[in-house]
């Protein structure tokens, strides 16, 4: 077998299991080799439990040769981003504040489908502290680097997920998503990341930044996301959110193409001011959906910029976080986390009702917009990735990471599904994001679009250093 092990898609791993070929036990070691071969150097992992995942994988092997698997993807190797409870693993957030020593006995819903799927489990991923800001670094865990460019961000806040991700350290990475949280790093770390409509994936407990946050799936390749999602959206009676169950199969019409959608191409959003290098691959990615048959219009969506919006719903989020935290912890916490938690406090409470108000329009307005339009295609960044250890591009405002990431935080506050997929390279050699959004619910046009995207340019690994 000339190709390594962990470069295998879910669907060809399954394949290799079923025939034979290849054993969730040497799968699991091969992803856990190449773990300890990198993840020094990147830091994508906070934790890693090679005992626990061997025993999971042999129980997965078990499984195999009775010819018994639990689904399509047991025996699969996949990671769960630290803001996610896993049982018999402590969830700190990437927070000093959080206590090791306490019971930690519960799995959030995604976590327990996937161990009901018979995935293997092999660790948790970095994030910023409670996941606040768009790059992946917290006085906990270090700094995440870009797997392309060590000395650049890797975004976040699922920079862990992305890293692992695009160096195939495991197929399958459990993300969320509150402002851009999957589709930056994805966008910055060159692999596939997507947003489901709120509601898609059961969450529990629900974010402190409330009904922005999202959890999804990034991955190597489209189908390992579609596989992904069909599993994470499985119902859990514990979050009062979660959309009905329809048992939805994402991985039918995955490969319909393009031809005949409606699709919207706007590089700025209307006000949005754009890398030029960035803006020229934008256009390049739609005119080759159009060569596939696409219908393409030039056309912003639409609406004024909503940052204020958007801040009045983060900050108070943070706000709402510190309440759960004892004063003589606060001391420790990520000096920016307290700056926009301050920030939210001081928002009157009628202020906050027309931010939910203006919320409430803007989803209106894209609904509308998608009477028109299958999906808009936009830039999933504006910029390329900078400087590793910084909240923003030198020379910029470093107090708020909203400010560079423009295309991600309005479709958290509509909940629509958005992903982000490499299409290209800068000059310098870092990936570029074009981000894909669709109305409410269908998410099954997310990711028919990027599969059609992937098969004209497919997604490439980062070299991996001697």
């Amino acid at each position: 077998m000339t190709q390594d092990l962990p470069d295998f898609t879910s669907g060809e791993l399954v394949r290799l299991y079923r025939g034979g070929k290849a054993s969730p036990v040497e799968v699991t070691r091969a992803v856990l080799r190449r773990i300890e071969r990198l993840n020094p150097r990147y830091n994508a992992f906070c934790l890693i439990d090679p005992e626990r995942a061997l025993a999971a994988a042999r129980q997965s092997e078990a499984r195999w040769s009775r010819t018994e698997p639990l689904s399509d993807i047991d025996g699969v190797p996949a990671t769960i981003k630290d803001l996610i409870l896993t049982k018999d693993w402590p969830t700190l957030r990437g927070s000093l504040t959080v206590d090791r020593a306490q019971p930690w006995h519960e799995d959030a819903p995604a976590t327990a489908r996937l161990r009901e799927a018979g995935a293997i489990i092999i660790g948790k991923t970095a994030t910023p502290e409670f996941g606040w800001k768009g790059v992946c670094d917290s006085q906990l865990t270090g700094i995440t680097r870009n797997p392309w460019k060590p000395d650049a961000t890797s975004g976040g806040s699922s920079g862990g997920a992305a890293v692992a991700a695009a160096f195939r350290m495991g197929r399958l990475h459990v993300g969320t998503d509150g402002g851009g949280s999957i589709r930056i790093p994805a966008g910055f770390s060159g692999t596939f990341g997507i947003k489901p409509t709120f509601g898609q994936v059961p969450a529990y407990p629900l974010s402190p930044f409330g009904t922005v946050a999202h959890v999804g799936a990034l991955t190597a390749d489209v189908a390992d996301a579609a596989r992904m999602l069909m599993v994470l959206s499985r119902p859990d009676h514990r979050d009062w959110y979660a959309l009905p169950n329809l048992q939805r199969d994402f991985c039918a019409g995955l490969n319909a193409g393009v031809a005949g959608l409606r699709i919207a191409l706007s590089v700025t959003l209307g006000y949005v001011h754009v890398d030029p290098e960035i803006a020229k691959l934008v256009e390049r990615a739609a005119q080759a959906l159009a060569e596939a048959g696409a219908i393409i219009d030039l056309r912003d969506p639409g609406f004024p910029s909503p940052l204020d919006t958007f801040k009045a719903h983060w900050y108070t989020g943070a706000a709402n976080l510190l309440r759960s935290i004892s004063p003589e912890k606060r001391q420790y916490l990520d000096p920016g986390l307290s700056a926009i938690a301050d920030a939210g406090a001081r928002i009157p409470h009628m202020d906050y009702i027309a931010a939910t108000n203006a919320r409430a329009a803007l989803g209106h307005h894209m609904s509308v917009f998608h009477t028109s339009y299958d999906v808009l295609l936009t830039p999933t960044l504006p910029i390329p990735a900078f400087e590793a250890g910084r909240i923003a591009p030198t020379g910029t405002d470093q107090s708020n990471w909203a400010d560079w990431t423009p295309f991600n935080y309005p479709f958290n506050l509509t909940q629509q599904p958005a992903a982000s997929i490499p299409c290209g390279f800068t000059a310098s050699g870092l990936p570029v994001g074009l981000q894909i959004v669709a109305a409410k619910y269908r998410d099954d046009l997310v990711l028919r679009v990027a599969r059609a995207y992937e098969t004209l340019n497919p997604i490439k690994t980062p070299p991996i250093p001697a």
